[in-house]
């Protein structure tokens, strides 16, 4: 059997724009001669589509959606994800489905049986599971049939198993020839080796061909890498999808071959081409053309800058220069060197009349009382405020600049420079920060070198760098990792690195009171295994002392 897998860029309810992408592959795999054609999970509707499988149309509308294709298409074997109402009396209405089309109906259905609710998934939420599986047979081959998660509890492969069954594994036992999953995967650094690894475990285990196919896109927070592959039961690749993009490939069961895609590199590349295509679809699915980026000539401002024109083409970015009496000649000219490098629009809207405007209007109030951080808070405000107003009279999109190392510390202003739509770099800490310019400036050099090289700084007083109020970030950011992404106590972070443990007390006390702020920040493109957001759900108002 020849099976195509339909690595598709789906949007959530966009059921008319979906559809048109499930013919126009569904076409191409019936012309390269595939007797199967597999579509990722829940692709008639995208993923995740959250509560909207509470609304009746929604479903109604999924349901037409695979009517129509299985009519369109009766002389090829479709396979795609949607959500079904689950035929139960108590619990939830609604179940995680795959359907087979085949012969111009909807042939076989099969719900997913293990929904995650850890990290960003939350599918109890809003599904039933399955309470068993069937296999399935197309063209004389045996199919167990899976979805996503289904596959991810191989006790071979896992030391501490999350679930108590093994879907994968029953039916195996059951008779199952060849393994093909459909999968909604998100993207993070280094998750394709893990899920590579972890589907050759199954493949050499159970002696058996594993196929996967996965979605790819950014929808909200989450990126969607593709890498659909195929598995030899020996664990070789046999079949692989490029990264980043739609792809369709083909592999056949009988010779176990299929076609070879060149995938992108880890890290930084990775990394980077996550961080493009999820400003590019977080964007475009909102119903944006342009966005407007604040440019302070320094290195995270110019990576968000570069990002955005590798998404969005450069003539819909704005880059907007807001200089006051604290900024230096270099900033103002790293920013117009980087616009010029990147061929964007780049306008200058100096702060400093404005900001001594606010100054004079709280001189009342502020009487008597010496400048600190409320006066640097105000430029950063000023600045938010000026952005917001060009993107309301362009109909763009703020892209704010802040990295995780300053969100996670809080080490940022809320409605100023937190101002925006979307946190491009909001889950790239400082360090990788550097790294990925790097990288960028290794294909092109666009990004100055000043920007790269100079100490960072928010530049809101006189002569003010970020190490004056925060530790060297390869030190922070090792702190944010073991605290944040692996969970780890004072001591213990103490323990592992050897740092100072002040300092490691003084990084966790600010991530711990910073929770209110990032939890009024824009969303964020999440690359990392932790991200802020709705992967990271902890309490506001809280002493916690770990």
């Amino acid at each position: 059997m020849k099976i195509a897998l339909a690595q598709i860029n789906p949007t959530v309810g966009d059921f008319t724009g979906n559809a048109a992408t499930f013919r126009r592959f569904a076409r191409d795999a019936r012309t390269r001669g595939a007797d199967l054609v597999v579509f990722p999970e829940l692709s008639v509707c995208g993923y995740p589509p959250r509560d909207l499988v509470e609304v009746p149309a929604f479903l109604a509308r999924s349901r037409q959606v695979l009517e129509e294709l299985a009519a369109e298409f009766p002389d090829i074997a479709i396979i795609a994800g949607f959500p079904s109402r689950a035929a139960v009396e108590t619990g939830k209405s609604v179940m995680n489905s795959a359907a087979l089309l085949r012969n111009g109906r909807i042939d076989f259905v099969q719900s997913k049986r293990l929904l995650p609710t850890y990290d960003v998934f939350d599918e109890m939420r809003n599904f039933a599971p399955a309470p068993s599986q069937q296999l399935v047979t197309v063209c004389g081959e045996c199919l167990a049939l899976t979805i996503c998660e289904d596959a991810w509890n191989d006790k071979a492969f896992w030391s501490r198993r999350l679930y108590g069954s093994d879907p994968v594994e029953e039916l195996v036992r059951a008779g199952a020839e060849i393994v093909l999953n459909i999968s909604a995967s998100p993207f993070n650094v280094g998750k394709r080796g893990l899920r590579q690894a972890m589907l050759a475990s199954i493949a050499t285990q159970h002696r058996v061909p594993v196929v996967l196919v996965n979605q790819v896109g950014g929808n909200d927070s989450l990126v969607f890498d593709g890498s659909s592959l195929a598995l030899s039961p020996q664990g070789d690749v046999i079949a692989q999808a490029r990264s980043f993009e739609e792809d369709l490939i083909l592999v056949d069961t009988a010779t176990l071959t299929g076609d070879m895609h060149e995938q992108v590199p880890e890290l930084e590349a990775s990394a980077y081409e996550a961080l493009v295509l999820g400003t590019r679809d977080y964007v475009r699915k909102c119903g944006f053309q342009k966005v407007v980026v604040g440019l302070s000539g320094g290195i995270d401002s110019a990576l968000t800058a570069v990002i955005a024109v590798d998404a969005l083409g450069a003539e819909n970015v704005i880059g907007v220069s807001m200089p006051s009496q604290y900024s230096s000649e270099g900033s103002i000219t790293d920013a117009w060197e980087l616009a010029a490098n990147l061929g964007i629009c780049f306008e200058v809207v100096a702060i400093r009349e404005i900001f001594e405007s606010y100054r004079r209007a709280l001189s009342g109030i502020f009487k008597g009382l010496p400048e600190d951080v409320t006066e640097e808070n105000l430029q950063a405000r000023t600045r938010g405020a000026l952005l917001m107003a060009v993107a309301n009279k362009f109909s763009a999109l703020v892209l704010t600049t802040g990295n995780k190392s300053e969100l996670g510390v809080g080490y940022c202003t809320l409605y100023g420079d937190m101002v925006g739509g979307l946190a491009v770099i909001s889950d790239v800490p400082k360090t990788l920060v550097y790294r990925i310019a790097h990288y960028v400036n290794s294909r092109r050099p666009v990004i100055p070198e000043a920007s790269i090289t100079k100490p960072p700084s928010a530049e809101l007083r006189p002569g003010q760098k970020d190490s004056d109020s925060l530790p060297p970030y390869d030190v922070l950011d090792r702190i944010l990792e073991e605290y944040v992404g692996n969970l780890k106590s004072a001591s213990e972070i103490a323990e592992l690195t050897g740092f100072d443990d002040e300092v490691i007390r003084f990084v966790i006390r600010l991530i711990d009171r910073s929770e209110y702020k990032r939890q009024q920040a824009a969303p964020g493109i999440r690359i990392s295994t932790k991200a802020f957001g709705v992967g990271r759900r902890f309490p506001i108002a809280a002493r916690h002392q770990i």
